[in-house]
């Protein structure tokens, strides 16, 4: 049998049907970002299934960490891979975007035909309201785990002003940080040293000893250079080559051509998580493309959390309203599918691939400490791009005018505090003291949000 194969019932017991059903489960309940994505995988896996243990577990999270794009996905692509090979490892990552990409399409067609009902309207504008919060709570977040010390502080400090007074590009500020990171950790200073990530579940530890897979390394899970060739050539086809064929039927200026070249670009350079994601993205699809407006960006990420799925699942939006808007020869809404899909396509391959070329090869990796340094400077700099991300989301959405004021490298949009919209700021604070003062999950403060926005403009 070939390492490709998967057999009915491997050597660990845990049939692939099975495994299918739990993994369409595990992306039904995938709410809450990454950290509630990954609490749910733990609690399924380890926990209760218990296939895997927590130490192989967090060692594979880990390796995702380090990775562009979203680690929950890859976590799930990882952990499928190594209980059921390449098919394992491509039904667990599939099944995890595929619920929350229905979902948002559906909300986009409902988005572009019924926006501007009241009904709608009022959903979205209190969505807008609550997504503020959910970021502030995002930077406290991140920023309490990852700024332990006056270095980390420092490089968010600077990521910040890089990317919200000078304009610097996220890729930019990334590898800037993760190259300071890995010369420190190389260096052997304190400062650096890291590890973390989202946590796993309390309670006791379900050791590898103890699970169906046990401790042992599958054989197909050891480095076989044969296999990670083919299929490493076999997903850069299925990534660049549609993205090559677009540039040379319709040319480098065709929305089709730009999705295709921007989110894949973005697939490589996204270190961080969603939410430093969605600062790049509102950087170059609303400033530099003109695809959306400063406050649809708000309106993506309602619906991205509000679905179960990956946050980044916001980019299909994305590329769905660009298509919408330039479609060409293309009936609006063809388009519009088409960009979703081409989108989703760019974005979520390149996961596969990262996983597949290197998860063989992680044992490598384990107590490295200069690529956890890196890591854990990338996190100190993400920081700093996601509060970029809370103040420009708060200009665009509290304030109904900006000023462009200069800055060295060119402007940035500061408020008319006069024109304040003050519904939007009272909904706004509200949700910020729920999920501060009152400990309220993301998805009531959104829903509640959501219908008091709908009732305040159905009802004024």
């Amino acid at each position: 049998m070939s390492a490709d194969q998967a057999s009915t019932a491997p050597a660990h017991g845990i049939p692939l049907h099975e495994a299918t059903r739990v993994w369409a489960r595990i992306a039904a309940l995938s709410f809450g970002g990454p950290a509630g994505q990954i609490a749910v995988m733990h609690r399924i896996l380890v926990e209760e299934k218990r296939w895997i243990g927590e130490e192989r577990f967090l060692h594979a999270l880990n390796y995702c960490m380090l990775l562009p794009g979203p680690e929950a996905q890859q976590l799930a692509v990882y952990i499928g891979w190594l209980l059921h090979r390449t098919k394992g490892g491509l039904i667990a990552g599939a099944l995890f975007v595929l619920p929350g990409f229905l979902a948002i399409l559906a909300l986009s067609y409902l988005y572009v035909l019924l926006g501007h009902a009241p009904l709608i309207a009022g959903l979205f504008f209190g969505l807008k309201a609550a997504v503020l919060a959910v970021v502030v709570q995002a930077v406290v977040r991140v920023g309490s785990r990852a700024l332990r010390n006056h270095v980390m502080r420092g490089i968010a400090a600077a990521a910040f002003v890089a990317i919200f007074v000078l304009d610097a590009p996220f890729p930019l500020i990334i590898l800037a940080a993760g190259l300071i990171g890995y010369v420190g950790g190389r260096s052997g200073l304190p400062y650096f040293r890291g590890g973390g990530g989202h946590g796993a579940a309390s309670g006791a530890i379900v050791h590898d000893r103890d699970t169906a897979l046990g401790e042992g390394l599958p054989d197909h899970a050891r480095p076989n250079p044969a296999w990670s060739l083919r299929i490493c050539t076999v997903l850069l086809l299925l990534w660049l080559a549609p993205v090559l064929a677009l540039f040379l039927t319709l040319g480098p200026d065709d929305v089709f051509t730009r999705i295709a070249t921007f989110f894949s670009q973005m697939a490589v350079v996204t270190f961080g998580g969603a939410y430093a994601v969605l600062a790049y993205v509102a950087q170059e699809a609303v400033g530099s493309f003109g695809w959306l407006r400063p406050g649809e960006m708000l309106d993506g990420l309602g619906m991205a959390e509000t679905t179960p799925g990956p946050l980044i699942m916001v980019t299909q939006f994305v590329g769905f309203l660009a298509a919408f808007r330039d479609a060409g020869p293309l009936a609006p809404l063809l388009a519009a599918t088409l960009g979703a899909i081409l989108t989703t396509w760019v974005t979520f391959v390149p996961c596969f691939l990262w996983i597949f070329a290197g998860a063989p090869f992680i044992e490598r990796l384990r107590g490295n400490q200069a690529l956890s340094s890196a890591l854990s400077a990338i996190t100190a700099a993400v920081v700093g791009v996601i509060l970029n991300l809370a103040l420009w989301f708060a200009i665009h959405t509290l304030f109904g005018q900006v000023r462009p004021a200069a800055t060295p490298t060119g402007a940035i949009d500061l408020p008319v505090l006069a024109s304040i919209h003050v519904p939007a700021a009272l909904l706004s604070a509200a949700a910020l003291v729920a999920v501060f003062r009152f400990r309220v999950g993301v998805l009531p403060v959104l829903a509640a949000s959501a219908a008091i926005g709908a009732a305040y403009i159905i009802l004024r």
